[in-house]
């Protein structure tokens, strides 16, 4: 892996009273209008990045939380035996033919904003109040692809429930996840019991941490990030041949050909895997829109390649039929329908989403959706003609009407609505295949909720079966939540990721005449300095080590100050010059809180220094820092929602 370069030293130059000032300026200089908040110290050896060895923290119980996009749900283990993977118990409700060891990502608030219910339990009630009722009430669902669809997160960002009301999303996060916790800590697998007054480690996969009482903030080493693709890799390490099937040894429709899993060749393959860091596995996650490879060395997981986000799971088909029913019957109308009747509409998409689940390639008879009765009578009101005729004026011939109340989807128009999202897929794990550091792919595995899709299982073998072998382990809509599980378990299994983004601060720096442009150009106490420029922390694509820390020294501008705040920067390429550069934005904050210190003769003798330490090697960025001079440890705080 690629070190974490040596770090420059700089200073703060905050305002008053530990406000953030828009005046970068050398220490003990007067502000100006730039918007460069740090300057060099005096110049002196920076200090090596160090690799710290992770604190090992042992826990009685590990608990995974999916939250996911369309379903979620929670597994648990006990550190006394690490091998069981323990599901939640099954959930009240659900769908008829349809595993229910997940929940829906549905919530659903009273109309003062109380959690009442989340999952089956939320949509059903949902569904069964009064349509006038129901209006007042604040139903949530597929939430989660607003942090999807969302660039710029913010602590107010806000997510509308069915009937137009909005409530911040980190309250709405926080109630699924405090439902969660609830629903966990009454679990306990038959003869097993954790000791007493241990409390669970919670693994969350794939999100931010959002203040939802999972642990308490003298204990923040018991709530985990785990990355969804990494955990998905870890599961996959752990299974037998005999869990695990290749697409090309699948059976056809007709169920005549005999199934064989993976053969003595994968064994082979994998065994060279364990001993060999050149060999190379690739993953596809399309359960949420990660896309990624990593490879391994030793027992330990190297991330390979970065992710990529986007609606590459089952709620793009989802969209696709919302649109296909803009098309037909106006998007006026499906809007005022949602709002109008609510419980309808959830009738609507559990209807599409039993036969989305039966939707197959070798399907060649038309897919019958029900319409409920009340979107009929509401269209016949609302337009003034009946839902035939909208068909027939829509021109859209794959979609019939069917006497008995249903829409009659051809096999075409159901391959339609999976057409753009598995067409994301497939071109992703092609540019990502074409990258010269992932040659030589023999094996790839489809994981996540979208992977049990035949129509995506179809499709990958198709583009990629000539090239690699494409394989479905056993649980593929499970792999996410029991991998995060097993790292909950041991967190030090995956030992070098790659940076997703350039992340740095914007400093000043000796002006150079030829070099730095002369709007840049700041000239105070004689000095010429150039604002404005962007000091990497670490770049795209870098390989961080677990436990690797980038080290900045930093001044406090004043005698007494109490609070110093620094911005940081990010950036999708590693040319950047500039924190004023086409793609720069700022994306979070430092906060250092300052202790009062006897000032009196030792201002004068050496500077205050405070020495931040910043790990990027794990799941979440993290930052501690030191007062130099006494050697006492600095309250520091990274945020990257407060913008």
């Amino acid at each position: 892996s690629g070190a974490v370069r040596r770090a420059a030293n700089a200073a703060v130059s905050p305002g008053a009273d530990g406000e953030r000032s828009p005046t970068p300026s050398p220490p003990g200089s007067p502000g100006t209008r730039h918007s460069c908040s740090i300057a060099p110290l005096t110049p002196s050896p920076s200090p090596r990045n160090e690799a710290r060895a992770p604190r090992a923290t042992s826990f009685a119980v590990v608990v995974a939380i999916d939250f996911g996009t369309t379903s979620s749900g929670y597994a648990f283990s006990f550190a006394s035996d690490p091998e069981a993977i323990h599901m939640m118990r099954k959930w009240e409700g659900g769908d008829p033919g349809v595993a229910n060891q997940k929940t829906p990502t549905s919530l659903l608030l009273t109309p003062e904003g109380v959690f009442h219910s989340f999952g089956y339990t939320a949509r059903d009630y949902y569904h069964d109040l009064d349509p006038e009722e129901a209006r007042d009430w604040l139903y949530f669902e597929k939430f989660k692809m607003k942090i999807h669809s969302t660039s710029d997160l913010t602590m107010k960002t806000e997510l509308e429930a069915v009937n137009g009301k909005k409530v911040q999303a980190l309250e709405v996060f926080a109630h699924a996840l405090r439902f969660f916790k609830q629903h966990a800590v009454q679990v306990r697998p038959p003869g097993v019991s954790p000791s007493d007054g241990e409390s669970p480690r919670w693994a969350q996969p794939g999100g931010r941490k959002v203040p939802a009482g999972l642990v308490s903030p003298e204990s923040p080493e018991q709530l985990l990030i785990a990355l969804e693709p990494e955990a998905a890799s870890i599961y996959c390490r752990k299974l037998r041949l005999h869990q695990l099937m290749e697409l090309s040894c699948q059976p056809p429709a007709n169920g005549l050909a005999p199934e064989r899993a993976v053969d003595s060749s994968f064994r082979q393959a994998r065994e060279q895997l364990r001993r060999s860091r050149h060999s190379r596995t690739f993953l596809v996650e399309s359960g949420v829109g990660e896309l990624w490879a990593e490879m391994q060395a030793g027992e330990a997981l190297w991330w390979h390649v970065g992710a990529a986000r986007g609606p590459y799971g089952a709620v793009g088909v989802d969209l696709a039929f919302e649109r296909l029913l803009c098309r037909i019957f106006g998007e006026d109308f499906i809007g005022t329908f949602k709002a109008k009747r609510p419980a309808a509409w959830v009738d609507l998409t559990i209807a599409f989403e039993a036969r989305k689940r039966a939707a197959a390639p070798s399907r060649s008879n038309p897919l019958n959706i029900s319409l409920p009765f009340s979107f009929i009578d509401f269209y016949r009101k609302h337009r003034g003609h009946n839902v035939e005729t909208a068909l027939k004026k829509s021109n859209v011939n794959f979609v019939k009407w069917s006497s008995q109340g249903m829409l009659r989807m051809s096999s075409e128009a159901m391959s339609e609505l999976f057409q753009p999202t598995i067409g994301h897929i497939i071109q992703h794990i092609g540019e990502l295949l074409g990258k010269p550091e992932v040659q030589g792919i023999k094996f790839l595995f489809l994981v996540g909720g979208f992977a049990e899709s035949a129509m995506l299982q179809h499709a990958v073998q198709a583009a990629f079966g000539a090239a690699c072998r494409v394989i479905i382990p056993q649980d593929v809509g499970l792999t996410i939540l029991k991998g995060a599980v097993l790292f909950g378990l041991d967190p030090t299994i995956v030992r070098v990721r790659r940076s997703p983004l350039t992340y740095g601060v914007g400093v000043l720096n000796k002006f150079v005449e030829g070099k730095h442009p002369r709007e840049k150009l700041l000239v105070k106490e004689g000095k010429n300095w150039c604002t404005d420029i962007f000091e990497k922390f670490v770049s795209v694509d870098q390989s961080v080590a677990l436990g690797e820390v980038v080290q900045r020294s930093y001044c406090p501008a004043r005698a007494g100050q109490r609070k110093t705040i620094i911005n940081i920067y990010c950036c999708a390429t590693d040319d950047v010059v500039y924190i004023t550069d086409a793609g720069v934005r700022k994306c979070g904050t430092i906060s250092l809180e300052l202790d009062d210190v006897d000032e009196a003769g030792g201002a004068k003798r050496s500077r205050r220094e405070i020495r931040a330490s910043m790990q990027f090697g794990d799941t979440e960025i993290k930052v501690t820092a030191m007062d130099i001079r006494t050697s006492k440890t600095v309250r520091a705080t990274i945020d990257f929602l407060s913008n």
